[in-house]
């Protein structure tokens, strides 16, 4: 992102965004939403795109491996599973694309003042680019640690003179923009016209998080109780679990209640092919292939589902395997490959690192795909970037797991699978948080807050004080005032 070209190439010069650092753009509410969907655009890097953050940070964990096609096929994803990253293989959009987003964010909010528009709904875009810089944030600050603080548009003439920020002072930021946005964002948004965008809620979960991983405890348990409610009810926000945990990942089952933050995909919008491979403009969930088995087949007549091959990365480790063979979530987690191909009922290739056990939450289904276009590029499948059993672990969590609002948490997101109440505690909710939220992206991040990582990643060849974050790309350092983190050099 500090090498300015490298964010004017692909904000300026694709359609439509190209119009949006026009002098006399951001005139009317037109040209501001417009804008404002360059800013929503970045929420893809969760999900969309080889170098996407579910399936990069699930290599990282205990419970996945980087999996693929060999030991090459991703040298970023490969080196973060096994601890080599360095600053020549982190691939650079991790940091590139988030920064494009706070970029968007920063010229759009430059603009929005004179820009001639109602003026409730310019306080809401507004507080929607807040939102969306503090959550770009969050991920680099999580990622890297050690980053820049922009808050205004980058130009050639200060581009090489930026230095990097206190992580303290970053996270300030974050709280603040978090805080301000919520004052004008709406308390619910209509579905489906503003599926996606940012509200209150969303809001107040993601500030819940951001405070818990400043270990500001009291006050994360606050903001998560406002976005919660009462356990297991539904909350001021119109949140609640939903009765069947598979159903969160019915692909149709979009802006469910139990979604807070979701990045939204579509299998109709380019009917991707691949040569918008890599350009942004691919709006199709990419997670879904990567994920699925290697030349996958079924025999006549099994009784096996219908999908199309995938490339096999994210396969599950043999120990997360035995840790949910008996949850009720196992099936909705796991597509038990090595089972299916014992019986006779599917074949496939096993690829790097096989297990058998692949992601199921995202497998690629027949059904999603579009009609034209490359099959492996037009998945539609939406991923939550927050969801209410997260905040309700998360709740339980900042509580110090004790006490009966704690016990409550804890037992609501149990029933629901049906599994009995067992007593609260630090452990039982770190338990419950990697069963409940397994290759949804969380797990390293939740190793890392509990100082469990070292013990939990020693064997994959992680390094404590060292392995915590990425290295910076050493594109980003070349010609400016960045210092690489610790022990990258």
């Amino acid at each position: 992102m500090l090498l300015l070209a490298s964010c004017k190439k692909s904000f300026v010069e694709i359609t439509p965004e190209g119009q949006f650092l026009t002098a006399n753009y951001y005139k009317d509410q037109t040209q501001a939403f417009g804008a404002l969907i360059g800013v929503y655009d970045v929420m893809r890097k969760n999900s969309g795109g080889f170098e996407n953050m579910i399936t990069m940070m699930n290599a990282g964990s205990d419970d996945q491996l980087a999996g693929g096609g060999n030991s090459s096929d991703g040298a970023g994803i490969q080196g973060f599973s096994n601890y080599t990253l360095n600053p020549q293989t982190i691939p650079n959009s991790f940091w590139n694309d988030h920064y494009q987003g706070i970029f968007r964010a920063n010229t759009l909010l430059q603009k929005l003042p004179n820009t001639t528009m109602d003026a409730a709904l310019k306080d809401r875009f507004v507080a929607e680019a807040k939102a969306l810089r503090a959550n770009y944030y969050f991920n680099l600050v999580r990622m890297f640690r050690n980053i820049p603080l922009l808050l205004e548009p980058l130009t050639t003439e200060n581009i090489y003179s930026v230095t990097q920020a206190d992580p303290a002072d970053v996270y300030a930021q974050i709280e603040k923009d978090l805080t301000e946005a919520m004052v004008s964002l709406p308390a619910s948004i209509s579905i489906p016209t503003d599926g996606g965008r940012f509200s209150k809620g969303a809001a107040q979960a993601l500030l819940g998080k951001v405070l818990l991983y400043e270990n500001k405890n009291a006050e994360a348990a606050v903001q998560f109780a406002e976005v919660n409610g009462t356990a297991g009810g539904t909350s001021q926000y119109g949140y609640h679990l939903l009765s069947n945990f598979s159903d969160l990942w019915v692909t149709g089952n979009k802006f469910n209640t139990e979604s807070i933050l979701e990045v939204t995909h579509s299998n109709q919008v380019s009917l991707g092919d691949w040569s918008l491979w890599g350009s942004g403009r691919d709006e199709s969930n990419t997670v879904n292939q990567m994920v699925g088995p290697r030349s996958y087949s079924r025999p006549p007549g099994s009784t096996a589902p219908d999908l199309p091959s995938g490339w096999s990365f994210n396969v599950f480790t043999q120990d997360f395997y035995d840790a949910i063979k008996l949850d009720p979530r196992f099936a909705a987690t796991v597509f038990d490959m090595k089972a299916l191909k014992a019986a006779g009922q599917a074949d496939y290739i096993e690829g790097y690192q096989n297990t058998g056990y692949f992601l199921n939450k995202f497998l690629p289904r027949r059904a999603d795909v579009a009609p034209a276009g490359s099959t492996e590029l037009n998945f539609q499948q939406d991923s939550y970037v927050i969801r209410l059993a997260d905040t309700y672990l998360m709740e339980a969590e900042a509580l110090g797991g004790s006490g009966s609002r704690a016990q409550a948490l804890l037992d609501a997101v149990r029933a629901r699978v049906g599994l009995p109440s067992v007593p609260v505690s630090l452990a039982a909710i770190k338990n419950e948080r990697r069963l409940e939220l397994a290759g949804e992206g969380h797990r390293f991040f939740d190793l890392v807050r509990w100082g469990d990582a070292a013990s939990k990643l020693s064997g994959r060849g992680f390094t404590a004080g060292k392995n915590e974050i990425f290295p910076i790309p050493n594109a980003e350092l070349s010609g400016t005032l960045l210092v690489q983190n610790p022990n990258y050099n």
